[in-house]
């Protein structure tokens, strides 16, 4: 398994699929989510649409992962995940952030995939600060990555100092 940080379109790179940070509806929504569904075209969100909802409006729960087909997209795959708004971290946000991206990668290897490619979940208009993200996201990937070692596993940012907070714990030691 080989974790990558790079700064780049999430909705142009060349990975069998990539992470949707969404918000439970998967309707669409603002910042990547939104450059998401418009990238992929108005069928992605008739396959959300698709998807089965429990409670009413709720496709996904935070915390969890769906999959859906790349449509328009450089991808085959959208998995879409909803991760937590922050709320100072005393509401199980470092946890539930975590299983984002271990129910993503879990769905990644349930489809055969070799590489993918996530945002920064969490961390737009959810609040999440990204110095507390990426160590919480890394970990989980790092430990995911043990039942998937051949996976490139790429975090895309939207920005050079996003990607130098997320490459600083990267290396961060253990």
């Amino acid at each position: 398994m080989s974790i990558e940080i790079v700064v780049a379109d999430i909705t142009r790179l060349s990975v069998e699929a990539i992470v949707n940070a969404a918000n439970s509806t998967l309707l669409g929504g603002g910042g990547v989510d939104g450059a998401i569904h418009r990238a992929a075209g108005p069928e992605l969100l008739a396959a959300c649409r698709a998807l089965p909802q429990h409670p009413a409006g709720v496709r996904c729960p935070t915390g969890e992962a769906r999959i859906t087909p790349g449509f328009a997209l450089p991808a085959r795959y959208v998995i879409h995940t909803v991760g937590p708004v922050w709320r100072g971290g005393d509401h199980d946000e470092p946890r539930l952030l975590a299983r984002c991206y271990r129910q993503s990668v879990a769905l990644a290897i349930e489809h055969g995939l070799r590489s993918i490619a996530f945002p920064a979940i969490s961390c737009g208009v959810f609040g999440y600060p990204p110095e507390l993200a990426a160590p919480v996201a890394l970990g989980s990937l790092q430990s995911a990555g043990g039942d998937a070692p051949a996976m490139r596993m790429l975090l895309c940012c939207f920005s050079p100092s996003m990607a130098a907070i997320w490459q600083g714990a990267l290396n961060a030691p253990p």
